[in-house]
């Protein structure tokens, strides 16, 4: 598989929470290159199959869905009021160019005009509820004629180099992680383990919940993004994680304390492979991981994750040998596992 041509048309796919069809429907037809037992559950996920082996039931799991925005209500004026669906930080939305509704309609968003705020506003970011799309439309009625209350929004931009190993685009949280299943899917070995792309995590983990109740797994990796703030002003210790410094494994998060035998497991398979791996330091935010972990009468769950710049904006950066690593630690810790 060629990595850097599936992550762009990963990344470039549209599908914020509830609406993940178009990457289903991707990773369906990719599929198709092999021999799966795949289909799609009441909520969305696609279920894989690959293999046939008895006794420990292992489960891979990355969620589909992206954050993005949703449209609330119309303006007199033709402009359209939305509210976010996952986490934005407000203050990076303005300005932003969007693919708007089912027909994918260019859009901007937009604010009051700097010299029209009032004083003591132009200290404070703006608030989710002052901001506006404006896809052109000259009234209300010219807007309910393209789109529909509940359509979806998501940030125009395409996938692209800009070094060597770097690459930027949205959505890297999690078709990263889909990346990695895929890419271990279509390779010619002999594992043999489920595969979960899961809908719905960034508004709460809900196809997670759904999948690992119908696939019953005995153990479970989560394969995720998360957070790198190595930039600029950032201790060290806050840093989450290190671009080019390999995979992270989880110590725990918001939602799961990780099983400390496939967290040690990993750290084996990885120094046994020489392949570089590091700790996500940070403890807050959620994964799938804990809907899982919770499942029946609970799976010893873990969480590995690619390292990711600028998460849930419209350009997020990772690196190339990053997510090559996390595809080889997640194939070598599948063997120890046969």
């Amino acid at each position: 598989m060629k990595i850097k041509e599936t992550l762009a048309e990963l990344s470039n796919l549209r599908g914020v929470s509830g609406a993940e069809a178009e990457v289903s429907s991707y990773l369906a037809d990719r599929l198709e290159e092999g021999r799966f037992e795949v289909r799609v559950d009441s909520i969305g996920n696609l279920l894989v199959r690959k293999g046939r082996k008895k006794g420990k039931k292992l489960m891979l799991s990355a969620h589909m869905d992206e954050v993005g925005l949703m449209i609330m209500d119309f303006e007199k004026n033709g402009l359209l009021r939305f509210r976010a669906v996952g986490g934005i930080d407000s203050r990076i939305l303005v300005a932003k160019r969007l693919r708007v509704g089912i027909h994918a309609l260019p859009g901007v968003i937009g604010s009051k005009p700097i010299h029209l705020q009032k004083k003591g506003e132009q200290d404070k970011p703006f608030r989710e509820d002052s901001l506006y799309i404006d896809c052109g439309f000259k009234n209300h009625e010219e807007a309910a004629g393209y789109l529909k209350v509940g359509e979806y929004a998501t940030f125009d931009v395409k996938c692209a180099a800009i070094s060597k190993n770097a690459f930027r685009g949205k959505a890297f949280d999690n078709r990263a992680g889909c990346l990695v299943l895929l890419s271990l899917l279509l390779e010619k070995n002999s594992l043999s383990f489920d595969a979960a792309f899961t809908v719905q995590e960034e508004v709460g983990t809900r196809g997670a919940q759904i999948a690992a109740y119908t696939m019953e797994p005995d153990r479970a990796l989560v394969v995720e993004s998360t957070a790198a703030a190595d930039t600029p002003e950032t201790e060290q210790e806050l840093s989450s994680t290190i671009l080019g410094q390999g995979p992270a494994i989880s110590l725990m998060d918001s939602t799961v304390m990780v099983d400390r035998q496939m967290r040690n497991e990993l750290t084996v398979a990885a120094e046994k492979a020489g392949i570089i791996y590091q700790y996500r330091r940070f403890t807050g935010a959620g994964t799938d991981g804990g809907a899982i972990a919770y499942s029946r009468s609970g799976v010893k769950t873990a969480v590995l994750s690619v390292p990711c710049r600028y998460i849930h904006s419209p350009h997020s950066v990772l690196y190339e040998s990053d997510l090559k690593s996390t595809i080889d630690l997640v194939r070598s810790w599948l063997d120890t596992q046969q």
